[in-house]
């Protein structure tokens, strides 16, 4: 397998929160520019309570156009750190504290287009913060395990990169769903 190099990178349209990059590549001067978009990267937060449930969050996602199930997630802010991020997503969207966030890993969500990464965290024994009001939008959703295990088995937990995220904190050993 041979790797390419990239011989120039043009912004080709910017938003607050995405810029359009065209590549050409040195292997291929003569052909269209490849595309990909630059935007900051996210984090995603498998929480669980003492009690051992899930806490995920129900909002309305105009770009599918239907209200989704997934996890606490957001953007990691200039000058900040992904740990404090997932922190403050967690507080900001639901209402519940971790007292300590553990990285599960950093996945890559679309190596064909995307060029940022999905820092993925767990959160052992969060507990709702009774003064906390979460974001606007947003319906908190606390499941057991087997709720959970089911909404992904009926596909209503479809968010193919908190389904990521969640299998990985499984596989690596920091929850079972079973």
């Amino acid at each position: 397998m041979t790797t390419s190099k990239i011989t120039t990178r043009e912004k080709v349209f910017s938003t607050p929160y995405f810029t359009l990059v065209a590549k050409h590549i040195a292997d291929e001067p003569e052909s269209d520019p490849f595309y990909a978009l630059e935007m900051p990267d996210y984090v995603s937060v498998v929480a669980q309570t003492k009690a051992g449930e899930i806490v995920l969050v129900k909002q309305y996602r105009p770009a599918v156009e239907n209200v989704t199930l997934e996890l606490p997630a957001g953007l990691v802010d200039a000058g900040d750190t992904p740990d404090a991020t997932a922190v403050r997503e967690l507080r900001e969207e639901t209402g519940f504290i971790a007292d300590r966030v553990t990285l599960v890993g950093c996945l890559k969500p679309d190596t064909g287009r995307l060029a940022n990464r999905m820092w993925v965290y767990f959160a052992p024994g969060v507990v709702r913060d009774a003064s906390s009001v979460p974001e606007a939008g947003m319906e908190v959703v606390v499941q057991t395990k087997a709720q959970l295990a089911r909404a992904l088995a009926e596909g209503v937990f479809d968010h193919a990169l908190h389904v990521a995220a969640l299998l990985l904190a499984v596989q690596l050993g920091h929850l079972a769903l079973s």
